[in-house]
């Protein structure tokens, strides 16, 4: 989303050894998987590559199939602000929110 494009320009500002943020998934939790983003200095061989507004986020091969479809949100509140997977290929979440499954 424009929300989360703007977050990682802001995040990537201070770091510019930097390329994009990685996207990926990680076994971890009651349900399963849990979503992993991590600063990157350069692209895998076989990361897929996305690009909007002209920042590069890219996904790890193994996570590929699991993410896609999947939109990626940055919201704030009063109390938090994260950043936010709407994933359709979801068949069950824990109820912390922390993992899930497909």
């Amino acid at each position: 989303t424009p929300s989360a494009v703007q977050k990682i320009k802001q995040l990537l500002k201070d770091k510019p050894e930097h390329v994009g943020v990685k996207v990926g998934v990680r076994t971890r939790g009651c349900n399963g998987l849990s979503y992993t983003l991590e600063y990157t200095k350069s692209k895998g061989d076989s990361d897929e590559e996305v690009v909007q507004d002209g920042k590069p986020k890219l996904i790890l091969k193994k996570a590929q199939l699991t993410l896609l479809g999947t939109e990626m949100d940055y919201v704030e509140d009063k109390l938090s602000s994260e950043f936010v997977f709407n994933n359709p290929n979801i068949k069950g979440t824990c109820g912390c929110g922390e993992s899930f499954n497909i």
